[in-house]
């Protein structure tokens, strides 16, 4: 047996979370890798790879073309999304599948294995005066996602560049994931964020915006029922970054009806089935993974 632990370096243990650092998490909802964890190479190798991907350039093709975010040519720069883009582009796939993230995420979320659930490329081109849009409504990861049974899920954001205040960093609402009765909302579409934030106030909740400020390799991680969003990017350089939504060892399938319907994840109909006909959330062709204790 070989743990995976031996595929980090004595530098990259150096950087897992800490004990006081997990509390943090637990606390706050989020966390920020104090030092750069990725390698330059490596973010300048998803960069151009998301050029080629941008191209219409795939090393695989999903078996359908609905059912996901997938942003196309002529759909607006405001902000371009596009899912399972590790599924597609083999530079995005080694991004992920560098042991470090999955290895801090698993401290975080006290959890013995981390897998893939879905990733997201990101793009935000910088806002002229003329243009509208660019915002990214409150909303948590787990409303996107309400077919998993567990709530340590949790998320990465790795900006390929350095991330200032005017570069429309990720931001999240201190402490929010404790909050009752959020986990379902949907609001990415919203850009009124102050009308969102004044509905919460009413509620005698405490609203604190944190910017996640990030360096070039860099990561941000916040947990599944933090909410968050983005503003526009006033800077003068596009915004770029890769969101991996990861799931810890004891996430499941399970149904989930809203208002009377039965809701499915696009996932569900690509992976593997279990032998009652479920989704297996562990089908490691489809959720690989990321981070264990140990590879048997």
């Amino acid at each position: 047996m070989k743990t995976l632990t031996q595929q980090l370096s004595e530098e990259q243990l150096a950087l897992l979370p800490s004990e006081e650092d997990i509390a943090f998490y637990e606390e706050h909802g989020w966390f920020i890798t104090p030092k750069q964890v990725i390698p330059d190479e490596v973010i300048d190798e998803a960069i151009a790879g998301s050029e080629k991907f941008y191209r219409g350039e795939r090393d695989a093709i999903l078996p359908y073309s609905t059912g996901y975010s997938d942003w196309k040519p002529g759909d607006g720069d405001a902000v371009r999304n596009n899912q399972h883009v590790s599924y597609r582009k083999k530079e995005l796939r080694k991004l992920l599948l560098q042991p470090i993230i999955g290895a801090i995420a698993a401290k975080l979320a006290r959890t013995t294995e981390i897998r893939l659930f879905e990733d997201t490329l990101v793009y935000k081109a910088p806002i002229t005066i003329a243009d509208k849009g660019g915002v990214v409504g409150w909303h948590t990861d787990y409303s996107y996602s309400s077919n998993c049974t567990s709530k340590k899920m949790l998320s990465a954001w790795i900006p390929f560049y350095d991330i200032n205040q005017d570069r429309a960093p990720l931001v999240v609402l201190d402490g929010s994931h404790k909050w009752s009765g959020t986990e379902h909302l949907r609001c990415f579409n919203n850009q009124n964020l102050k009308e969102i934030e004044e509905k919460f106030a009413q509620t005698g909740r405490e609203i604190v915006e944190v910017p996640m400020i990030l360096n070039k390799g860099q990561i941000s991680f916040h947990h599944c029922c933090t909410i968050h969003g983005s503003y526009p990017n006033y800077s003068n350089s596009v915004r770029l970054a890769f969101a991996l939504y990861l799931q810890d060892y004891a996430n499941r399938y399970q149904p989930f009806w809203n208002n009377g319907e039965q809701i499915h994840h696009f996932l569900d109909r690509v992976c593997r089935k279990l032998p009652n006909g479920e989704p297996d959330y562990s089908d490691p062709a489809i959720f690989p993974t990321l981070w264990s204790e140990a590879q048997r």
